[in-house]
């Protein structure tokens, strides 16, 4: 036992001063390192196949989110154009309110009568902001049409487009009169007895004639789409297409009785606004 501790003691000095059995523990290495390799694999592979899923599930939930964030992106994209199509209906809007005489109230469509019988809409204008009976309704080009009902907070208008809708007008060149009536969806309004010797063109401008007391005078109606002058017939055929954009507006301007104001509501403008813009 002594002579082994001893042996023990001087191998031990041997290699730590000598390096004495260096190349014999090269040779062990290079004989247990399969050996090693094999009783570490359950281990190396027990972690890379947890850190495999592991990146797959981070890379998953990364997708998911870039996802999430595009769609929520391409949803702001969406809304924003929205709001710049908006802004540019508004402007326009705005734009041609500055051109009348009258004050004007901004309405907002709410809803439309989808009877092709009927052509009506719903604004969010009512009898609390000051809308009547027969109030006449504008786009940013053209007449729209009239109001025919006032709710408290809504209002029904009635298009130039409905077969009950008549207004009269005067074409700009020469002052002629007439009146414009409405033969039903997507078609062109249509001139009421006009001879065939009637002095009008294709191209000419009909403006409010001021007539009835509906319509104040010299608001675009439409322009001459189509004349015709048929045989057997005592009237013309005159196709009027309208001003206003009918089936794209979505706000419209409502003529109040001609005053000027020094105070105005926010949905309201006056004379006074027009001319401090200009």
């Amino acid at each position: 036992m002594l002579l082994a501790l001893i042996a023990s003691l001087a191998l031990f000095v041997l290699d730590s001063r000598f390096n004495y059995f260096a190349s014999v523990r090269v040779t062990l290495a290079t004989v247990l390192y399969p050996v090693q390799v094999v009783a570490a694999l359950p281990s190396d592979l027990s972690n890379w196949t947890s850190e495999f899923f592991q990146d797959r599930e981070q890379l998953r939930n990364r997708n998911n989110k870039l996802e999430s964030m595009q769609l929520l992106s391409s949803m702001r994209l969406q809304k924003l154009q929205a709001l710049e199509r908006e802004n540019m209906r508004l402007r326009e809007l705005l734009g041609s309110s500055f051109r009348l005489t009258e004050r004007v109230l901004v309405a907002e469509l709410l809803t439309i009568d989808l009877d092709p019988s009927f052509q009506q809409v719903v604004v969010n204008k009512g009898k609390k902001d000051g809308v009547f009976i027969g109030q006449s309704a504008l786009d940013a080009n053209g007449v729209m049409g009239q109001v025919t009902e006032v709710y408290p907070f809504s209002s029904r208008i009635v298009l130039l487009t409905d077969p009950s809708h008549g207004i009269p007008i005067q074409i700009n060149r020469n002052g002629l009169r007439a009146v414009a009536t409405g033969r039903g969806l997507a078609m062109p309004l249509q001139l009421e007895h006009l001879p065939h010797n009637v002095d009008i063109r294709e191209g000419d401008l009909l403006v409010t004639s001021g007539l009835g007391g509906r319509f104040p005078v010299g608001y675009p109606v439409g322009t001459v789409k189509s004349v015709h002058f048929p045989k057997g017939r005592a009237f013309a055929e005159i196709a009027i297409e309208p001003a206003a954009h009918l089936s794209t507006s979505r706000e419209l301007l409502l003529v109040l009785p001609t005053e000027r104001l020094v105070n105005t509501s926010r949905s309201e403008v006056s004379v006074e606004q027009a001319d401090d813009a200009e």
